[in-house]
């Protein structure tokens, strides 16, 4: 690395479709919001010659123009690709928002590549939701690299954050994470810091300077080579600990100096194998400038030591009916195979599905075949249907530019695909296939809407499909109990999105009410009621009467009916018709609305007429009869609790676990787990936990993660259940 000729700034820079998987890097790049991604993003492409000084691509656009909402938000929202060309190789940047609500599109990003770039601030440090998906990486065997911004921060210092990632990243191993080159600092200027101006490199020893704009290659002066002689030993020793050859090592012990070429290819390999990770520096071009401090470096190691397609496995592939399937690994003469990784909304294209393609290849016009993911659950129906694609292109900012086909390993976006849903594959008409999905997050923030006018509750249900239709990780709910429509998402950030792509892109406003927990009803006592329904107003009237005894039940019991008429007081043929209207008004509720459970309703006597008594009578008096037993009773609300588990940082148990007593969880049991974390479980009432996922994100630090589920319904405390039902009065 480090001595390579490279393409100039130009037309070279700007990719097109891959001709070869080898060809071909697929880069995901992952840090905390504000670590600098999009800025570094910026740079590689000023450098790589796909955008001008501006940041303008010759066509118009510039490669942050992803998303209205990440303009005026000042944030990134969402995954993009930004597709560039380094010495003949394709890299496919993904660019994936920093912010934990958005999680659902780094995991997209994570599917989509084959190596991560985890971006470093090195005046902020290292948050836990960043060594979280270093975790998850590292469980999936993934080649990464970091790469340290903000060097022009005043406190910033190289030294200590790479000593920081050695730590945090290393595990077990620190050197394995070591530096592949050293930043060299001008001179200081009035606030007492020295700018970052070039780089040394550990294993050529050369001097890479960047102050002119442009990055120029000299030899150090003698004294600086002391200066990097212990850096570079250890470089040295933590590549040779990770080569396949085996006498490396012995030879290196025995005094015998190591050839830099052999260095640098087992450092490429170690670097590929996902053994060995190293950290560079870098930061945007100043101004004027056409190459940013470290970009050319950066763009060698993803040529040289990121992975090829080839290098990373397929996921799980079965046949419609489950059937395994193996597949030649990224062929482009294989079997179709490709996946639906992002989906957006054009206004002028329309629906528009960001492919990974795994296997074979991709042409416009195609007839695909699109298999479901099995997100119902979330609102995503399953389907299985044919669909013709129509224009095939690669994206750069809000440009499009047309390819004619897609090979396996690249990546590019589909327009038209009517039914496509991020998570689905597309595979060939004629042998369709079924990608294991990814895993998504559960969304467990709720938002209840309602339309704003009668014009916005028709495009309601539309506008709802399509959001829901790009957002895997966002839940559409109609509750039955409450009437409500709720979009269950991953915190507030997410939520407002939702939101705004709902007014804005779908024309459709909404009002956000409080979102409500389906309770229940039940006697608290046994009550006795009677019911008497008898009208005559000339004709056929109505007669029924029936009276009824009611008693609690165990939680769980549900609605028993038990006839015990004697003497034929109330014909055989209206006894069903009394249980119907029981069960009816049970659903209703007698008390607060909410519905009935979990007692015995005894159907004990009652009296009938001749001529006016009918199945419809009879089920109004066995509504009336258990609406007056309800008024002589002690009617008891019943709240729903859910088992909740928290898996936290040790650091944070106490606070946790005072939190959910403070919500009235009773902990059931905590165990330990890997990473030094633990298991926290415990049930809790539905109701104080509404906005659990955004407080417990602000106590952890955005390291705890909770999931939870329904177990059943209990009473709820007296004084509770007092100030719901005097919120349902106000309401």
């Amino acid at each position: 690395m480090g001595d390579k000729a490279h393409t100039q700034p130009g037309a070279a820079g700007r990719a097109q479709a891959a001709d070869h998987p080898t060809s071909v890097r697929n880069v995901v790049l992952v840090g905390h919001s504000g670590s600098g991604k999009t800025t570094l993003v910026e740079a590689l492409a000023l450098t790589a010659g796909a955008v001008n000084r501006a940041g303008r691509v010759e066509d118009g656009g510039t490669v942050s123009d992803y998303d209205d909402i990440e303009h005026r938000q000042q944030r990134s929202v969402q995954l993009s690709l930004v597709p560039l060309e380094w010495d003949g190789i394709k890299i496919n940047l993904l660019d994936t928002p920093g912010y934990a609500d958005f999680v659902g599109e780094l995991r997209a990003g994570l599917r989509a590549a084959d190596a991560a770039l985890f971006v470093v601030s090195a005046s902020d440090g290292v948050d836990g939701s960043t060594r979280m998906v270093w975790d998850e990486c590292a469980a999936v065997g993934m080649p990464r690299a970091i790469v340290v911004t903000h060097l022009e921060a005043a406190r910033a210092n190289f030294d200590e954050m790479t000593r920081v990632c050695a730590e945090t990243f290393g595990g077990d191993d620190p050197d394995a994470v070591l530096p592949l080159y050293l930043p060299l600092h001008g001179l200081e200027g009035a606030d007492g810091h020295a700018p970052v101006t070039g780089l040394i490199g550990l294993l050529t020893q050369k001097l890479f300077d960047y102050s002119s704009g442009e990055r120029e290659e000299h030899e150090p002066e003698p004294d600086r080579l002391p200066l990097i002689e212990e850096a570079r030993n250890r470089l040295i020793e933590g590549i040779i600990a990770e080569s396949e050859d085996e006498t490396l090592m012995d030879r290196y012990l025995g005094g015998e100096s190591c050839d830099v070429k052999t260095l640098i290819e087992d450092l490429e390999k170690a670097v590929a194998r996902g053994a060995f990770f190293p950290v560079l520096a870098a930061a945007p071009a100043a101004e004027d400038a056409r190459q940013g401090l470290g970009t050319v470096e950066l763009l060698e190691l993803i040529t040289g030591g990121f992975p090829t397609p080839l290098e990373h496995g397929t996921p799980p592939v079965t046949t419609i009916d489950g059937t395994p399937r193996e597949l030649n690994p990224c062929d482009p003469d294989a079997p179709l195979v490709a996946e639906v990784v992002k989906t957006s909304s054009d206004p002028y294209v329309g629906r528009i599905s960001l492919i990974r393609l795994f296997s074979g290849t991709l042409r416009a016009d195609q007839t695909v075949h699109v298999s479901g993911h099995g997100l119902v659950d979330r609102g995503h129906e399953d389907h299985d249907v044919d669909e013709r694609i129509g224009a095939l292109s690669t994206p750069f900012g809000k440009q499009q530019r047309p390819v004619s086909h897609v090979i396996a390993g690249d990546l590019a976006c589909v327009a038209k695909l009517g039914r496509a849903e991020t998570g689905d594959t597309l595979s060939a008409k004629d042998d369709p296939l079924l990608m294991e999905p990814w895993e998504m997050p559960d969304p467990l923030l709720p938002l209840a809407i309602q339309a704003h006018s009668k014009p916005d509750e028709d495009k309601l249900s539309q506008g709802l499909a399509r959001l829901v239709a790009e957002d895997p990780t966002m839940r559409l709910e109609h509750n039955q109990d409450t009437h409500q429509v709720v979009l269950w998402c991953l915190g507030e950030a997410h939520a407002d999105v939702a939101l705004e792509r709902l007014r804005n892109r779908y024309g459709v406003q909404v009002d956000v009410v409080a979102h409500r927990v389906p309770l229940r009803e039940t006697f608290g006592d046994k009550a006795s009621g009677r019911g008497r329904h008898v009208k005559q107003s000339g004709g056929h009237g109505q007669f029924a009467i029936c009276e009824i005894d009611v008693e609690p039940l165990p939680g769980g019991s549900g609605i028993e009916f038990v006839d015990k008429v004697v003497g034929g007081a109330v014909p055989r043929q209206f006894i069903p018709s009394v249980e119907k209207g029981v069960r009816a008004q049970a659903a209703k509720g007698v008390a607060a609305g909410h519905p009935l459970i979990d007692v015995r309703v005894t159907l004990r006597d009652g009296k009938a007429h001749s001529v006016d008594s009918s199945d419809a009578a009879f089920q109004t008096a066995g509504a009336l009869a258990l609406r007056e037993a309800a008024a002589d009773a002690r009617i008891n609300l019943l709240e729903p609790v859910a088992e909740v588990s928290v898996l936290v940082g040790d650091d944070y148990v106490g606070p946790v676990m005072s939190d959910l007593s403070g919500r009235r969880g009773r902990v059931l049991g905590t165990e330990q787990s890997a990473g030094g974390r633990t298991l926290i479980r415990a049930e809790v009432p539905e109701i104080e936990i509404g906005r659990y996922s955004v407080d417990l994100r602000a106590l952890s630090h955005g390291t705890a993660r909770f999931s939870r589920r329904y177990v059943r319904h209990e009473p709820m405390p007296s004084q509770v259940a007092e100030r719901v039902r005097e919120e349902a009065l106000s309401a």
